[in-house]
């Protein structure tokens, strides 16, 4: 259990919020798996993320176009802002 705390402890004190960074998809997910209710406008987000995902994923006519693709969108996931996937460029 205490190490479960000490890890709750890391967690926050790393978070993007504390050092000025925007929550990100990723946070969204942790958000969501974690059992914490979302918006609409997340779960928008979370959706039009997911499509733009699979659609570029797909797109790729090679493995390594495929690899450098999905390395880029691990990128966005974990450090672009969530709000970003609001835009109509997304949601088509």
């Amino acid at each position: 259990m205490e190490l479960n705390s000490n890890i709750q402890n890391l967690s926050d004190f790393f978070t993007k919020k504390t050092i000025g960074g925007e929550a990100s998809i990723n946070d969204l997910r942790d958000k969501e798996f974690s059992g914490k209710h979302l918006t609409a406008e997340e779960k928008g987000a979370l959706h039009n993320y997911d499509n733009y995902r699979i659609n570029l994923l797909n797109a790729q006519e090679n493995d390594e176009a495929f690899h450098k693709a999905y390395r880029q969108l691990q990128v966005i996931a974990n450090l672009g802002d969530w709000k970003e996937f609001l835009k109509a460029d997304y949601s088509k």
